[in-house]
């Protein structure tokens, strides 16, 4: 979801033509046949998906022989599963959401195991490629306030918000208010409310707003730093209006099958990282100015899978 998915189709294949050209270093031993001895992992331009791929590649050169290349700031999921198919990247971080951006035909559903279920199904069936069971959080849009708003006034749930909408100040990423099957349109369907004033603009910049006062609510991502950052309470989606998505590392069957010893090593993480963590771990990136592989190791060796 999180900053990742919302690139318009001319765009995605102009920064597509680009980047793919930036990796073209596949991964392997060059030779036909031959059993890889590296691998690639994709990530896209955000930090959350760069401390899991460091993550990986500590974890992959602790327990095996196989090198790993972290290619990195890939645009968006459609540039990931691009540059997957091509095998420039074997591996990467998806969010189950990504079924519903036309990949192949679904089940519209917001049943999170549902949702999964058709992630590891089409994923399978249509690129070839391994949709590993979640790492334990999910990246989707949320509803924020400050803490002392929802103290005041006992927020814990969207809903929560209907009687005071019309007297609110909404900041959102702009290109939410303009999309319509998951967009502001839909939401106040969905909701049976309106907010008073609505102020587009970048997501980088909601946090800053709602913390100085200028706006009341923002529309959010839920492992976002800026939510610790500046003291902010996520609102649950009590009506179910975002659909799920739970992070998971994606990949290609053909590298499992030559290298069957990664299955347990991607494995390892499985249900390991919470929302909560994930949010602590992107804060001291973005926030802390930490380096992403130092920030992974940390917290693998506190975990106990790192030496």
């Amino acid at each position: 979801m999180k900053k990742k998915k919302l690139l318009f189709a001319v765009s995605v294949a102009l920064l597509g033509s680009m980047i793919l050209s930036a990796c073209s270093d596949k991964g392997g031993s060059g030779k036909a046949g031959a059993v890889p001895t590296s691998i690639n992992i994709g990530t896209q331009t955000y930090t959350e998906p760069k401390i899991l791929a460091e993550m990986y590649k500590a974890l992959i050169e602790q327990s095996t022989k196989v090198k790993v290349k972290i290619v990195p700031d890939l645009a968006a999921s459609p540039i990931v599963i691009k540059a997957m198919k091509n095998n420039d990247i074997q591996m990467a971080t998806l969010y189950t959401g990504e079924i519903f951006n036309g990949h192949f035909d679904v089940k519209d559903t917001k049943d999170r195991q549902e949702v999964l279920k058709q992630a590891q199904e089409g994923f399978d069936k249509t690129f070839d490629f391994k949709w590993f069971e979640p790492y334990g959080f999910e990246n989707t849009y949320a509803f924020t306030v400050r803490k002392e708003l929802a103290d005041q006034y006992k927020l814990t749930d969207v809903s929560d918000l209907k009687e005071l909408s019309k007297t609110m100040k909404l900041g959102v990423d702009t290109t939410w208010l303009e999309r319509d099957n998951d967009g502001y349109r839909a939401f106040t369907k969905f909701y049976g409310f309106d907010f008073g004033e609505k102020f587009p603009m970048e997501i980088s910049l909601v946090y800053q707003a709602v913390a100085d006062k200028k706006v009341d609510v923002v529309l959010a991502y839920t492992t976002d730093p800026g939510i610790k950052q500046f003291n902010l309470q996520a609102l649950k989606d009590d009506k179910q209006f975002f659909p799920p998505y739970d992070a998971s590392p994606v990949v290609r069957n053909d590298i499992l099958k030559q290298l069957p010893e990664l299955n347990d090593v991607i494995t390892s993480l499985a249900g390991r990282i919470d929302a909560q963590t994930m949010t602590a771990l992107n804060y001291e990136v973005d926030v802390n100015k930490r380096k992403p592989q130092e920030v992974a190791v940390e917290f693998l060796k506190k975990i106990g899978l790192l030496k």
